[in-house]
Parts: structure tokens; sequence; C-alpha cells
């Protein structure tokens, strides 16, 4: 048993049964005497991927699901098929497009540090590393001395991804990306 409290984006909760791995929580403190903290938590049911919304105070308990980690490198596509090696049995891992589709644009064929949630042979969820570097394909020219503010433009990554960086970054310069906001974060 876990407390609401003590919520991580991977923690993997029990709900009715089935694995729910968490997407999002949000933290209430209400203003009122004796009010307690609310935590807003968005699941994601790792059979059917529906969305689940669930609100719990601080010390409600929940029932974490029992689960395996295993480190796995991007190999290939293949059509809509994705594969996956296990970086200690070199055994391959073959997803279908929807059980990625969060990851696809932050995939990079021979990209290593991904980990793998299984539970009962099968896997549960991908998480990838928190911050990625990666290369930036096409981004507009910065204008000079247009304003003493910093100002951001589009830039597509190798993926596809469009982030926002700094004016000065140019095309070819590898960043760091978060994974988990989808933002760039600094030069790589």
């Amino acid at each position: 048993m876990v407390k609401a409290c003590d919520l991580k984006k991977t923690s993997v909760i029990d709900i009715d049964g089935t694995p729910h791995v968490i997407e999002n929580i949000t933290q209430q403190s209400p203003t009122a005497r004796g009010g307690g903290t609310i935590y807003k938590v968005r699941f994601r049911n790792v059979t059917t991927k529906n969305k689940v919304d669930k609100t719990y105070r601080s010390d409600d308990p929940l029932q974490e699901t029992s689960f395996d980690t295993k480190q796995v490198s991007f190999d290939y596509v293949n059509g809509d098929v994705y594969a996956f090696m296990d970086l200690e049995t070199y055994e391959t891992i073959e997803l279908n497009k929807e059980d990625v589709e969060e990851l696809l644009p932050f995939l990079i064929e021979g990209m290593e540090g991904i980990t793998a949630l299984i539970s009962d042979g099968r896997v549960l969820t991908l998480r990838l590393p928190d911050t990625l570097d990666m290369k930036i394909e096409e981004c507009p020219p910065a204008m000079k001395g247009a304003s003493a503010t910093s100002r951001t433009k589009p830039a597509t990554l190798s993926t596809g991804l469009i982030v926002q960086v700094p004016e000065y970054i140019e095309p070819g310069e590898i960043i760091k990306v978060d994974t988990r906001d989808r933002k760039y974060l600094s030069r790589a």
C-alpha cells in the first residue's frame, strides 16, 4: 500500500484489478482551516489506454501493482510494430504503435536508457529518461536587435517534434529536451 501523498509518476497503481500508469499529478492545498491537501491524479489504463481521473486526500491508501523493470533499447520500426531489445537477454520485445504513441516524438533508432515495466510477462509501459539530447533539423533565423526581452521560436527536431527554443539557437545544434513537458531545457 502507498499513500496518495507518496505517489510519483513512476508508480503503477491497481484500480479495480487493472494496472494503471500515472500520467499527471496535481496538488491542491485548501486555504480553509483544517483543510487537507488534495491530489488530482490522471491515470491511464495499460490495457485499454483509457484515461481515468481520480481525486485523493493525502492519507488515502492505494494498492501498487507489482512489476519488474528491464532496460531496453529502441531498435527499429517495421510497419506499425516497434521493436525494442532487452539489454540483458538480447530478446526482442515488439509493441504496436498504439502502445508507444506517446513516445513517438522521442524515439530514435539505437536509443538506450528506456525502462520497460513488465508484469506477468507483459509490458505495462515504457519510460524514457527525463531528458534527451536531440538535434534541431530546422528553425527560422533570429531577428537581430528586435527586442531586449527573451523571445522564442519554433524548432523542428530530428523526430518531428516541435519545441520552442531561444532565438539564438541555430539548425544543427544539439539541445536538451524534457520528455515529461516536451520543452527545451538547454544546449547539450
